[in-house]
């Protein structure tokens, strides 16, 4: 019988108090995070550079199709 992940009964806890690095979380978190705000910048210049309301939503139709191919095919 397979559980879904966070079901109780939790088969095999995690041990709380074990030695983590909290600086190398924290390291890895915030690369995470400058990751996607440097990405999000970068699609707001392409969307700022646009020269009219149609053309804004037509490059966002665009990045969000690209997105969208791109997820499929990792995930895939």
């Amino acid at each position: 019988m397979t559980r879904a992940p966070g079901r109780w009964p939790v088969t095999e806890p995690v041990e709380l108090d074990q030695d983590v690095d909290q600086g190398e979380q924290h390291l890895r978190l915030a690369a995470e995070q400058a990751r996607f705000h440097v990405t999000l910048g970068a699609v707001r210049a392409d969307l700022e550079a646009q020269p009219s309301a149609k053309c804004v939503r037509a490059a966002a139709r665009r990045w969000c199709n690209a997105i969208t191919a791109m997820a499929d095919e990792i995930a895939a």
